[in-house]
């Protein structure tokens, strides 16, 4: 009973979060686009959610992959030397974003 009352209750969250999302898309749509550009017209609620879509579809948004999420990448960082640690912040930071080893 308590598992079915879980994925209800994440079921709903996530209608809702969708229903909002979707909302704000619409609010900003119309706020922004008839202004900036003369052609743009107002949007409806489900062309607001088809943007969602076609956002997702190709910028892949909405879950954040980036980042130390996966334990893969932090085993790898924890096996780094504080020498190569140092290396891979240092290329990190570089601003043409080429790799660039020691020149020493």
């Amino acid at each position: 009973m308590r598992f079915k009352l879980r994925c209800f209750g994440k079921a709903l969250l996530v209608l809702v979060g969708v229903a909002v999302l979707g909302w704000m898309v619409m609010a900003l749509w119309n706020w922004v686009m008839p202004a900036l550009f003369v052609g743009a017209r107002p949007i409806d609620f489900l062309h607001a959610l088809g943007l969602l879509v076609l956002s997702r579809i190709l910028f892949g948004g909405f879950r954040g992959h980036g980042g130390w999420h996966g334990r893969r990448h932090w085993r790898r960082w924890e096996r780094m030397t504080p020498q190569e640690r140092e290396n891979f912040q240092k290329n990190l930071a570089s601003f043409d974003g080429k790799r660039h080893e020691d020149e020493a």
